[in-house]
């Protein structure tokens, strides 16, 4: 990471890459027991967040990000009552499950309060929902909590959390995947943010075999655009315990009764579709 007076700039060595963005102040930094959160004023992007140097979201493209963690798994679950959000810290993700009448009860599973706090405080659109009787707000261990988690009790498992280095490491193996299999009820789904299509194939790659080998048979990649983190292009990688992953509720998607600036119906089918080079290294 390197700045200079108007600029902040993430270097990504992995890809040999590099995004910046011209920021007028530093709004807030602090280092908390698990990490070091940074806020920026940006003259086109709004607010950005920052942790241990590395991009977060912005206000101005983070409903790319959320809109796909959630509406494509909602959608193609029947009817998703009880929700658990690992990670996901601002609270967006929350945000759009709670845009779904069905469900009945969302936990979000933050390990440190600090980012929700600073989310309520310079993203606050995002905390909408915080305070709906169906939210619950936890700030403890989600690998614990999944490990711990009452057998066949949930619908849906979104794993919204950092890159797989520091806290976010422990989500991203076959121990973690297995309690998140056991804590589904059959037609269950778990889906996880999986980097960059372009820059982490080998990492979406060891995802999807850990995966299987926790039990889940049908696996799908949705790859979508996101400028705020490296090489513009990310994923989601959905899972589900009994069942495929081919259809969804398309009907459903056409007639929600809820606003999105991204998904839709059409865009759901488009992210099933995938590119070739993906297709050759996932085998599908």
């Amino acid at each position: 990471m390197s700045q200079h007076p108007s600029w902040f700039t993430e270097a990504h060595q992995a890809s040999g890459s590099s995004i910046g963005y011209r920021v007028e102040k530093l709004l807030h930094a602090e280092k908390t027991p698990f990490q070091t959160i940074e806020i920026y004023q940006t003259t086109d992007w709004g607010n950005l967040m920052v942790i241990d140097g590395c991009v977060m979201l912005t206000s101005r493209d983070n409903f790319l990000y959320h809109e796909m963690m959630t509406h494509p798994a909602l959608f193609t679950h029947a009817r998703a009552k009880r929700v658990v959000i690992i990670g996901g810290g601002d609270c967006g993700t929350l945000r759009e499950v709670l845009k779904h009448e069905e469900v009945e009860h969302a936990v979000q599973v933050e390990i440190d309060e600090r980012v929700t706090r600073l989310a309520e405080q310079y993203f606050p659109e995002l905390c909408d929902s915080n305070n709906d009787p169906r939210a619950e707000l936890l700030f403890i261990d989600g690998i614990k909590y999944m490990a711990e988690a009452e057998p066949e009790s949930l619908d849906l498992i979104i794993v919204d959390s950092t890159d797989p280095v520091g806290p976010a490491e422990g989500l991203f193996n076959a121990a973690f995947y297995a309690s998140c299999y056991k804590a589904l009820r059959h037609g269950g789904i778990l889906v996880q943010q999986s980097e960059s299509p372009i820059a982490h194939i080998e990492l979406i790659k060891s995802m999807r075999s850990a995966m299987r080998t926790a039990g889940f048979s049908a696996v799908k990649t949705l790859p979508f655009p996101q400028p705020c983190y490296p090489t513009g292009w990310w994923s989601c990688t959905m899972v589900r315990k009994g069942g495929d992953l081919a259809g969804f509720r398309e009907r459903g998607a056409l007639s929600k009764n809820f606003p999105t600036r991204y998904y839709n119906a059409d865009i759901h089918k488009a992210a099933l579709a995938q590119p070739e080079f993906m297709r050759e290294a996932l085998g599908e």
